[in-house]
């Protein structure tokens, strides 16, 4: 009797706890249908685009900062901002009196190297002189030496004559020498100090033009950094010239997009001066120094159409489209966990992802659009 009333606790046992198991199963099935009712969806066919996000700087075509070239006091802008330039108009004028003392100091020294040069000063004429009188005295000399070298074979006059004749004859020869070689000498050292003395006088009149700084392009004075008395250094810009019609955006890219970014690619972008317009780019160059600061490379691309008015400095926002792909099985981002599975009636189930954009993701196989997903607790 002990024995089957054992038996029947352990089957009642037994009983209670598959009930339980089962009651439990029950509950999870209630939840996920309840669940199911809010987050379950069926992943769809359309379209996709993958694409990169940037910030966006819009910035006149061919901008630069105009430089000095001496120091100085900027004596007077010569346009104001917003005046349209022509290559070589006159933006600011500098004042500085150094440069000026310096081109009369090397006027003055080329003269002297002119008449140096030329034989009318005493450097070159003097050595004329003495290269005549030493021309004259080795003719007289040589005259000499071969009469009494003609008359010494001939058994006339005596040695001591004929030496002294040979002597004379062999001095003046390398005194004409010494002043024919010195005479040479002296006119190439002259010859090159003139030239010296007309290269810095050139460029002793160029460093007086340079108190003009001057536009190099066609375009429009966008910025002026100097006030009229203020010193001017040749570190320092003056202004900022810059093309006026034509302007190109400035896009900072991440580096962990760069390497997806190419030449030709299209660029949507907004503006903050244009709410609720998109406007159509295409990238044109990509400058290929990280800017380590942000860690972030310049990307610069051109309008398809411009916004009829732009300004220096405009900014807005913009996506780079990688790629593209029509009746792609798309589901939402938040759908998918650890990027490699999503929550089905039968439990995770791992899939293969393909494109992405910011709010959805391709689902390349897996799952189908037959499928039922639920969006995964977080």
């Amino acid at each position: 009797m002990s024995f089957t009333k054992a038996r029947f606790s352990a089957k009642f046992d037994q009983t209670l706890l598959m009930f339980r198991q089962i009651s439990i199963l029950l509950l999870c099935m209630t939840l996920i249908s309840c669940s199911g009712k809010e987050d379950k969806i069926y992943p769809k066919k359309t379209m996709i685009t993958e694409s990169v996000y940037s910030s966006v700087t819009i910035q006149p075509d061919s901008l630069y900062q105009a430089f000095a070239i001496v120091n100085g006091i900027l004596d007077e802008n010569l346009v104001e901002e917003g005046d349209p330039v022509k290559k070589g108009d006159p933006i600011a004028q500098i004042i500085n009196n150094t440069p000026k003392l310096n081109a009369e100091n090397a006027r003055m020294t080329l003269e002297l190297a002119r008449k140096n040069y030329s034989g009318d000063a005493t450097v070159l004429s003097g050595i004329e002189d003495e290269l005549k009188a030493a021309e004259l005295q080795f003719i007289n000399d040589s005259i000499n030496y071969n009469r009494q070298k003609k008359l010494w074979a001939q058994g006339i006059g005596s040695k001591s004559a004929f030496e002294s004749r040979q002597l004379a004859y062999e001095i003046s020869f390398s005194n004409l020498d010494r002043l024919q070689n010195k005479y040479k000498r002296t006119r190439n050292e002259l010859r090159t100090l003139l030239q010296q003395a007309e290269n810095n006088y050139r460029l002793s009149q160029i460093n007086t033009t340079d108190f003009t700084v001057k536009s190099k392009i066609n375009g429009k004075v966008y910025a002026l950094h100097k006030k009229e008395g203020e010193i001017v250094t040749t570190s320092q810009p003056i202004a900022s010239v810059g093309c006026a019609d034509n302007f190109v955006i400035e896009m900072l890219v991440d580096e962990v997009d760069i390497v997806k970014i190419q030449k030709g690619q299209s660029v949507l972008l907004t503006l903050d001066s244009y709410p609720g317009e998109v406007f159509q780019a295409e990238v044109s160059k990509i400058y290929p120094k990280k800017d380590e600061r942000n860690q972030t490379f310049l990307v610069e691309a051109i309008f398809e159409i411009e916004p009829k008015v732009l300004y220096p400095g405009l900014s807005g926002e913009a996506n780079i489209i990688i790629s593209q792909k029509k009746d792609a099985l798309v589901i939402p981002r938040n759908y998918l966990k650890e990027n490699d599975s999503v929550l089905t009636e039968e439990g995770f189930v791992k899939v293969n992802t393909g494109l992405s954009s910011l709010d959805s993701v391709e689902i390349k196989n897996g799952i189908t659009s037959e499928t039922a997903i639920f969006k995964p607790e977080e």
